[in-house]
């Protein structure tokens, strides 16, 4: 029965003779949906195909960003045989140098660039084997050390030499840095990072600042750092100050900066560790932007595969777990205004990182450990017995276990 629509004879004549109109209309709904299906699969596909490449181009560029370290990865290879050995399986040693170049627009601004650099901060990141623990490790750059010879920028050597640690980068760049740290605690290094003063200053701006304590007002016009006492949320620029300035805050000495690196990465992890960046993808990809392309790494590190690869097992450290520290030193016995390592705490802490075993810290002003809490096996450097020194032997910590002065990431806040 025509049901009086006007548009009753299209299907009948769309669908040729022969067919009754239940038929023809059945037919004509199943060809518009098999054309909207095919239209459909073919949006989806060309959305998915838009997806993946924008994914891929995005991977791409981060991944470019990473300068690889090919000079260093060469040197480091011509020495080796000398190299000390991994002892832990899974445990990781990062070596993370703040480097003070002025070379380059960016940086110019900083000073004058006299065609050298020089490590303005070194960490040591001793990450524990199941990555249960992370224990960062400041090195003054005033510290007196045994600097090994190492290859200049323009292809000469320079001869061994005891002198301040900085030394090392300025001459040799990181991978002189590296040995001279590796024969300074007979740890093996397995990657190192270097980022210059527009990369800090470019992570910081791209987590949306990072918010510390000043316990007392700062003035320090060579920074050009003023900030009021309390909770503060430091820009890019104001971080840098903070974090380089000496002259105006404390004695004067490398102590309190180190201190207040120490404080500004610790509440870095806490703005980093939140779910408002690293599950936000509009606010994550410029933090993944500026960290990339701030970044000189050895080649194993230089890629975002080798970088999720170090980092994935972090996520789940707890903040009580992250610390920080200082190697521990004293005045040098030549140069007041110089440091040198205090023993046997150093060399303690040393064995402990070597050994992956827990380092433990606390906001106490000095060591709290006495000889009889170890037991040392071994002498693999020709040092008296008992100085901390083992060859195929792991160090067998006693208990009460010895506490370095530090911190964790889970101290924040004014108090």
């Amino acid at each position: 029965m025509p049901s009086g629509r006007p548009d009753d004879e299209t299907p009948a004549v769309a669908l040729g003779p022969g067919s009754g109109s239940s038929a023809t209309g059945d037919g004509l709904i199943r060809r518009r949906r098999r054309r909207w299906t095919r239209g459909g699969t073919a949006g989806t596909a060309g959305l998915l195909a838009g997806v993946m490449a924008a994914g891929w181009a995005v991977y791409t560029k981060l991944d470019g960003n990473i300068t690889p370290d090919e000079a260093a990865a060469a040197e480091l290879a011509r020495y080796e045989r000398e190299r000390p050995t991994a002892l832990v399986r899974g445990a990781q040693n990062i070596l993370l140098i703040g480097s003070d170049t002025r070379a380059g627009e960016d940086n110019r601004k900083y000073g004058r660039d006299v065609g050298t650099e020089r490590s303005d901060t070194t960490i040591l990141l001793h990450l524990s084997a199941g990555r249960r623990s992370a224990t960062a490790v400041s090195i003054p750059r005033d510290l007196m050390v045994d600097v090994p010879g190492c290859r200049r920028p323009d292809g000469s050597r320079t001869e061994p030499v005891f002198a301040m640690f900085n030394y090392a980068f300025e001459t040799g760049g990181s991978a002189c840095t590296i040995r001279t740290v590796e024969r300074m605690t007979d740890i093996r290094i397995d990657h190192h990072a270097v980022v210059d003063f527009h990369g800090f200053t470019r992570l910081v701006d791209a987590v949306g600042g990072v918010r510390i304590c000043v316990a007392e007002p700062i003035v320090d016009k060579q920074a050009k750092l003023r900030l009021p006492a309390g909770q503060v949320t430091l820009d890019g620029e104001q971080a840098l100050g903070y974090v380089r300035a000496r002259k105006s805050l404390g004695n004067g000495s490398d102590t309190g900066r180190m201190e207040r690196q120490q404080r500004f990465l610790a509440a870095l992890v806490r703005k980093l560790r939140g779910n408002d960046i690293l599950l936000n993808p509009a606010k994550l990809y410029p933090v993944l932007d500026a960290a990339t392309s701030s970044l000189t790494t050895d080649p194993g590190l230089a890629s975002l595969r080798g970088l999720y690869d170090l980092v994935r097992g972090l996520r789940d450290v707890p903040t009580e777990r992250v610390q920080f520290l200082t190697v521990p030193r004293e005045s040098y016995d030549g140069n007041a205004n110089r440091d040198q390592l205090t023993e046997p705490a150093a060399e303690r802490l040393f064995e402990r990182l070597r050994s992956d075993t827990p380092v433990q810290v606390s906001g106490k002003s000095v060591l709290d450990f006495a000889e009889s809490t170890y037991e040392s096996r071994g002498n693999a450097r020709g040092r008296p017995p008992g100085h901390g020194e083992y060859a195929d032997s792991v160090l067998a910590p006693a208990s009460p276990a010895p506490t370095f002065s530090g911190k964790t990431a889970a101290e924040g806040g004014c108090r």
